[in-house]
């Protein structure tokens, strides 16, 4: 009998626990119920009073300011102190650059989903609609990639439009004479662009991302803006960056390049400068740049800019023009794929004046600061649009192949294997055409929301390698053999520009996210390192011990709610717009949010700064974190869309694959924490009944699959925002206009093709065929007429180009079946 009081009292307590932290009561009123609870339980058996006990010591511990100061603050204070390894100014700037939106909701594990349902979702203006449908229209028209690639360069024709048409001054304001557009429309220019050549795209992409117009309009003095930025909208001016070299790629706080303050010649006047060196690499645009912008360290040996104790003032960005004494524009890389301008600037001792940097000689050190929150554009907008487009175009024509490619009279596409690939292409264009819609979401609210562009450019140009090799992997020898006629093996050799430029993806994914999502998205640990690093111990301990128990409190309260929604399954909290397909994955959400506050926490307190070295485990929180994200995009744009059955099928295939993938990012980080007894409680309290989660059906992958060989609802969203045409003798529209004519004659076809395979007619050939057919009463001879056209188009879709022994020449395909119907 005394061992069940024993337990009841065990269950009050640890009950009245729970309740605590779960619904967050003050210290006072918590620790007060804990000493009521405990004294009362202690009546029923003196085995409570012993479990009781502890209890009380712990409040009274937590309320009382010296007893925390003296057991927990202190104690914590020099074990981090210790564990924490110093950074430098360039990492405590990465760290801190930029701002955070609604990915610090999800990392908190508490979203608040009526912020979620108020965030305006992105539309076009009546202007960028127009530039969209006109120019942007126009441009892809006269847009050849394959003439592209053999030449080596866009002619002079297209460079001539680019320029005069704005394509270059997207976001310069229109004080400037530049088109100042949202961020939801330069992505959607530049995925228009890049469905019809990724060449042209990233030759507007620069500009109008990392380079000197950006870093101009947010740091430039009046003067620079005045004196750069008309150009730069009217296409005068073609800019370059200058930040990776041969000693310093993703690493850029590794940069050699170094700029001397000291009095020097200019314009026949001795002023204040710097004395320049430096040697670039792999700079984009560079052949052709009239204005050169530059990242370089910047030393300061004599004191000249007025702080005799201060030396290294770190990166510094500076504009020149490529005329300028000195400045070497050398010769053109190749880059693999794609081939647009990129080259190298190089110079020897170059004398610039000291207002060349930009926003003059105050910014002097602060250009890491600039870069990082920069670099927010490139990755948010431009990388991502190239993937959104490659996966929309794989789509489109990938789709239209599955079903005109037969094999045993039946669509490739039907084939449950090939379905496995089709089904995520489908299911990851519809994710990434999803993320660009709330990733631009946040980039229009403003600011520079730094990690959640890194998760865009990180997931988005992975998931294109991903789905552009599946596209392959179905196309076969028709997307291997090079030329003209096709669709896909330039954009698949295109795949590692987009995964290595601004920031390779395996640094992104396994240093940069996490790192700077645990800085800009945790409520306590950036203030918590800030009082580590400073001097007055006395007044960081005295402030440390507060935001402690603050961040004591906060981890408690996770792990109580992580608990809860173990045996719950999750929160019902959810935007107004749920419904009942939506409603059981915001739970999902919720729950996996709670469990990735706690085990964040988790990380970062066993691991402290060595977190930074375990990039495995770093990349597995980066997963969880940027997985949970992406869910909630598919969630909005499957909720502002038409709620078809089409779409409702891709955002369920979306949904389960990414949740499910967030799921074993958390058992992979657990099964391979380096202290196993944390992990495994930790796991326990989130997953007490294990995964909770299974991977899609095969059922659900084979509907996806065939969706993608229909004209659906999402397949006709696709068409508005690439470059969408039916020209047969087009690259791409050589196989949308055969897609097309066989869904006119589907039906025909199929009748025709089964009766075939069952030799029901006379003859040899596809044409004795249709001619024994007409004899028997079969088909009519319009009908035969129909299936004679169409024939000839699929047998035209499915040829590659031939070249002279030199290919050098396309030389010309014949097509024995165009007679037939001619």
């Amino acid at each position: 009998m005394t061992f069940i009081w024993f337990l009841v009292t065990l269950f009050i307590q640890a009950l009245t626990l729970w309740a605590i932290f779960f619904f967050s009561f003050s210290r006072k009123i918590g620790s007060l119920t804990i000493l009521i609870i405990a004294l009362f339980t202690a009546f029923i058996t003196p085995w409570s009073l012993i479990l009781g006990l502890p209890l009380v010591l712990i409040s009274l511990i937590l309320v009382i300011d010296p007893l925390r100061m003296f057991f927990i603050t202190k104690p914590a204070y020099k074990i981090l102190a210790n564990s924490m390894p110093s950074m430098s100014t360039t990492e405590r700037e990465a760290l801190d650059a930029g701002t955070s939106w609604w990915e610090k909701e999800l990392f908190m594990g508490a979203p608040d989903w009526s912020k979620f349902d108020a965030y305006p979702y992105p539309e076009l203006s009546e202007q960028e609609q127009s530039f969209i449908d006109n120019e942007v229209e126009q441009l892809c028209a006269i847009l050849d990639e394959w003439d592209i690639h053999t030449n080596q360069d866009l002619s002079p024709e297209t460079w001539q439009f680019i320029k005069d048409k704005g394509f270059l001054g997207l976001i310069i304001p229109k004080t400037y004479g530049g088109l100042e557009f949202s961020a939801f429309a330069q992505s959607r220019v530049m995925s228009k662009v890049a469905s019809r050549s990724l060449t042209a795209a990233v030759s507007c992409m620069v500009p109008n991302s990392l380079g000197p117009g950006e870093l101009l309009l947010h740091y430039g003095t009046e003067e620079q803006k005045n004196r750069y930025l008309p150009g730069l909208a009217k296409g005068t001016e073609i800019p370059c960056f200058g930040l990776t070299g041969p000693e310093a790629g993703s690493d850029a706080g590794a940069i050699p390049d170094t700029g001397i303050v000291c009095y020097g010649e200019f314009e026949g006047k001795n002023v204040l400068g710097l004395k320049m060196n430096f040697s670039k690499r792999w700079i984009t645009l560079a052949p052709i740049a009239t204005v050169v912008g530059l990242a370089f360290k910047l030393y300061d040996p004599d004191g000249l800019l007025g702080d005799t104790s201060k030396n290294d003032y770190g990166i510094t960005c500076a504009l020149i023009p490529a005329s300028h004494t000195g400045v070497i524009i050398g010769p053109r890389h190749h880059p693999g794929g794609s081939p647009f301008m990129n080259g190298t600037v190089e110079g020897k001792d170059v004398f610039i004046p000291i207002d060349w940097i930009i926003g003059g000689a105050e910014n002097a050190g602060k250009g890491w600061r600039m870069l990082m929150e920069c670099l927010a554009v490139g990755r948010g907008i431009s990388l991502p649009a190239l993937s959104t487009a490659a996966g929309e175009m794989t789509y489109l024509t990938v789709g239209a192949f599955a079903k005109i490619r037969q094999q045993f009279s039946i669509s490739v596409g039907k084939f449950t294997g090939v379905q496995e690939a089709t089904s995520e292409i489908a299911s990851d264009t519809y994710m990434l055409e999803a993320f660009r819609y709330l990733v631009t979401c946040g980039l229009n609210q403003g600011g520079k929301p730094a990690v959640m562009t890194a998760m865009a450019k990180y997931y988005a140009t992975e998931t294109m390698r991903k789905l552009v090799n599946h596209g392959m992997d179905v196309a076969g020898g028709r997307a291997i053999q090079q030329g003209p006629r096709n669709f896909l093996a330039l954009l698949y050799q295109a795949i590692p520009i987009s995964i290595t430029v601004e920031g390779a993806n395996i640094l992104t994914r396994s240093l940069m996210i996490f790192g700077q999502g645990s800085m800009r998205c945790h409520p306590y640990l950036f203030e918590e390192l800030q009082l580590l690093q400073m001097d007055d111990k006395k007044t960081a301990l005295k402030e440390m011990n507060t935001i402690l128990y603050k961040h004591l409190g906060y981890t408690l309260n996770r792990t109580a709610r992580a608990l809860a929604y173990g045996f719950t399954g999750g929160s019902n909290h959810a935007p107004n717009s749920v419904d009942t397909f939506t409603a059981p994955y915001y739970k999902i959400i919720n729950r996996f949010s709670t469990n990735f506050a706690l085990t964040a926490d988790m990380c970062l307190g066993l691991l402290a700064g060595e977190i930074k070295r375990k990039e495995m485990l770093s990349g597995r929180l980066a997963d969880i974190h940027s997985y949970m994200f992406i869910a909630t995009a598919i969630l909005k744009f499957y909720e502002h869309g038409k709620h078809t059955q089409a779409e409702q099928t891709h955002a369920q295939l979306a949904l389960e694959k990414i949740l499910f993938q967030a799921q074993e990012a958390f058992i992979g980080l657990f099964d391979n924490f380096p202290y196993p007894l944390a992990a495994s409680l930790v796991k326990f309290v989130c997953f007490p009944f294990g995964r909770p989660l299974v991977q899609p059906s095969d059922k659900l992958k084979q509907q996806v699959g065939d969706l993608i060989m229909e004209d659906n609802a999402f397949r006709n969203l696709l068409k508005q925002h690439v470059y969408y045409n039916t020209n047969p003798q087009d690259v791409t529209g050589r196989m949308e206009s055969t897609f097309q004519s066989l869904l006119e004659i589907n039906d025909l076809w199929d009748k025709f093709k089964k009766s075939e395979s069952k030799d029901l007619f006379k003859g040899l050939t596809f044409e004795e065929h249709i001619h024994d057919a007409i004899q028997i009463n079969f088909i009519t001879q319009a009908e035969a007429n129909r299936l004679l056209k169409y024939n000839s188009m699929r047998y035209d879709s499915m040829l590659t180009d031939i070249f002279n022994e030199h290919l050098n020449e396309v030389l010309p395909l014949e097509n024995p079946h165009l007679s037939s119907y001619e």
